[in-house]
């Protein structure tokens, strides 16, 4: 019996370990820099990447976080104001200094002007390079 006791309190020590920062360890001056991508115009997954991008700032904290989210194909619609909902979320990530970038292709793909863009949000090119040069930069790449 005391061994099945001594098995479960191991057990209950990894499960419930604390996550080690690496080193440098994520401060103002050594911010994590992340860049979250949206490619899928769907609620949920629109929804998913806001709601771990704001899990990832109250986890660090937002002064010791660069964060990006770059919209692309159908993610776009992220970024549109018509979308109430969701761009109540996009400014209250905005207030904590989340860059928002939109895919220019896929605007002009999409006939979207700059106008119909949340108040805020950067345009380059093309979405995907963006996050590949910001990954060849160190930044991390997060795909909920």
């Amino acid at each position: 019996m005391i061994k099945y006791i001594i098995i479960l309190v191991m057990m209950g020590t990894f499960v419930f370990g604390e996550t080690v920062f690496s080193e440098p360890k994520p401060s103002f001056d050594n911010q994590r820099k992340i860049i979250f991508s949206i490619n899928d115009g769907s609620d949920d997954q629109i929804n998913h990447v806001l709601s771990t991008a704001n899990n990832v700032l109250k986890y660090y904290g937002p002064e010791n976080v660069h964060m990006r989210i770059v919209a692309y194909y159908h993610g776009i619609r992220a970024l549109l104001k018509v979308n109430k909902k969701i761009a109540v979320r996009v400014d209250a990530l905005m207030q904590y200094d989340v860059e928002f970038v939109a895919c220019g292709n896929s605007m002009r793909t999409k006939d979207i002007k700059k106008e119909e863009l949340i108040d805020g949000t950067e345009i380059v090119t093309a979405g995907v390079v963006e996050v590949i040069e910001r990954t060849k930069d160190g930044w991390v790449d997060i795909v909920p």
